[in-house]
């Protein structure tokens, strides 16, 4: 009796999270809608979209997109540049060439970066890589996008090498003994047999580091600037998307203002991005299970 009645309470706890989590995800979107719906009232969608220049802080007012979005897109492609072949390299080394000790140690470790506090990262970036890259590219600004770039990538490296290493790990051991009894090399398993049966995990891996890098916002806050430009140079101020979003929370825009609606158009930009990728791995992750089922 008093199993049973354990078994039902755990059971009710599961499924009222399931519920909370559903909740709160409608009562995000929900207010990303609204507010979003009383901005666009105001302001034109196809200026949004098309204009190059972003300042609704200024007495001249633009509400261009495009600046955010290309500070967004740059540090985020600077970061994966980084990350996906260190975390894809390092996860073939742990699982096929290091020894289960080296394994065991070296990867709590590779995952604690991704528990380090990003302000912390923020300040690396801006203490200490920005003054290393000034010494080695002259003129390079002080707030830029390379910078804050790379250390995003060194963030989300475990993200892809812990990922990418459990999916390699789960590949039956059948699959690499059927490789080697055909005459198959190492190398030749590696990249013919192991990769593609687990290219879903691997795939899962990058989407979440590009989600992450999309929506990082101390590192690019403290060390990218805040000057919204539409470049695609990484040695100049830039700013992101949650960039700005920050900066207006944080300031004395009034609540219920234009100025103060552009963070809530901003963001539901950003979620939409979001899903968008979600919605990509999906269905690659689909493909890709039916074609090595």
């Amino acid at each position: 009796m008093f199993r049973r009645f354990i078994e039902r309470t755990v059971e009710s706890g599961l499924r009222l999270s399931a519920v909370l989590t559903i909740v709160t995800t409608i009562g995000i979107v929900a207010v990303l809608i609204t507010e979003t719906v009383q901005f666009f009232r105001e302001v034109s969608i196809w200026e949004f979209l098309t204009d190059t220049q972003w300042t609704p802080l200024f007495a001249q007012k633009h509400f261009g997109i495009l600046p955010l979005l290309s500070g967004t897109f740059l540090t985020t492609a600077i970061a994966i540049i980084v990350a996906l072949p260190i975390g894809l390299l390092t996860a073939i080394f742990l699982n096929e060439y290091a020894s289960p000790r080296f394994r065991s140690i070296v990867k709590p470790i590779l995952e604690l970066l991704s528990a380090i506090p990003t302000v912390v990262y923020g300040y690396f970036a801006l203490v200490f890589v920005t003054p290393v890259l000034q010494q080695i590219i002259p003129g390079l600004a002080g707030f830029n996008a390379l910078s804050p770039g790379i250390v995003m990538g060194i963030m989300i490296i475990p993200f892809i090498s812990s990922l990418s290493e459990d999916a390699l790990h789960a590949v039956p051991q059948s699959l690499r003994e059927a490789a080697y009894g055909m005459g198959a090399t190492r190398v030749q398993t590696l990249f013919r047999v192991l990769i593609p049966a687990a290219s879903s995990g691997i795939l899962a891996s990058v989407v979440l580091a590009l989600a992450r890098a999309i929506g990082e916002t101390m590192i690019v806050a403290i060390a990218a600037g805040q000057q919204p430009r539409l470049t695609l140079n990484p040695l100049v101020p830039i700013e992101t998307v949650t960039t700005y979003i920050v900066q207006v929370s944080l300031g004395d825009i009034p609540h219920g203002s234009l100025e103060y609606r552009t963070i809530f158009a901003a963001g539901m930009v950003l979620f939409l991005f979001t899903v968008m990728l979600s919605t990509i791995s999906f269905f690659v992750n689909r493909r890709f299970r039916q074609q090595y089922e």
